[in-house]
């Protein structure tokens, strides 16, 4: 079977950076998201470079069956992954008590949920192709987040059965990444609830930058990829204050944030 590079969340934001320098480096794309149209768009423009044009799986990955449906989709085209990037997700921003509760638990289905499925569903073409998979975290796995408690719960759990799973699939010849970004300009803060796309500037780098540090860390086979000087310093920095501190200064920017 052909192999191919599986993206989820393709149709915006850092999903749609992946694709293009996943496609810029010769791979073979399977582009899956909700928004057809979006990911039509983005297959033709890749296209148009003159790269192969992606396959398009329009499957929303809050459905349970989400992970079988894409499997089915690829095995009935003769296709197997060499490397899943699990890019979608979603945050919500707000006390965990107010926000919707149904809401919260779809942000578990995609950013947990899903991702652990698409993660272990393909280990053997994973380890046939020396392929592996990138995982998107965020800096919030790092710390607890206070106004935005499950988000941030959920992206410590990518990063923490990341780092597991690079060090049990080693062995095997798989590569294994967590991609932690800090704050990026995309529509990810519209969809979370906040009107301020931008983070402090001296965090803040675009969807491309992070791709493309991505794509690297995980092709040379690194274990956590933190674009960005700063974004690291925060990392360390989160691990060495009093926790009393950090719940109460990562509060205070979530309350300043700007709301519609």
């Amino acid at each position: 079977m052909p192999p191919i590079t599986l993206l989820t969340g393709a149709s915006a934001g850092i999903g749609t950076a992946l694709a293009q320098v996943f496609a810029e480096n010769g791979h073979a794309l399977v582009l899956v998201a909700r928004r057809e149209q979006r990911l039509n768009a983005l297959a033709d423009a890749i296209a148009a470079q003159g790269h192969a044009r992606p396959l398009v799986l329009p499957i929303d990955l809050q459905s349970r069956e989400a992970g079988a449906r894409i499997a089915a989709e690829l095995a009935g085209r003769g296709l197997e992954p060499a490397v899943v990037v699990n890019n979608a997700g979603f945050g919500l921003v707000g006390l965990a008590a107010d926000l919707d509760l149904g809401e919260q638990r779809d942000m578990i289905d995609v950013n947990v949920s899903a991702l652990t499925d698409l993660s272990l569903r393909f280990i053997e073409s994973l380890e046939r192709h020396k392929g592996g998979v990138l995982n998107v975290a965020s800096i919030a796995g790092f710390m607890p987040g206070p106004r935005s408690a499950v988000y941030y719960a959920t992206k410590a759990y990518v990063l923490s059965f990341t780092e597991a799973l690079h060090q049990e699939l080693k062995p095997r010849g798989i590569r294994v990444t967590a991609l932690c970004p800090g704050p990026v300009p995309t529509e990810f803060q519209a969809r979370a609830g906040v009107l301020d796309a931008r983070g402090p500037k001296s965090l803040t780098l675009s969807a491309e930058e992070v791709a493309r540090q991505g794509y690297r860390g995980f092709m040379d086979g690194h274990r956590v990829v933190v674009p960005g000087g700063a974004n690291r310093l925060i990392t360390v920095l989160s691990r060495l204050l009093p926790r009393r501190l950090l719940l109460d200064a990562l509060e205070r920017r979530q309350m300043g944030r700007k709301r519609p």
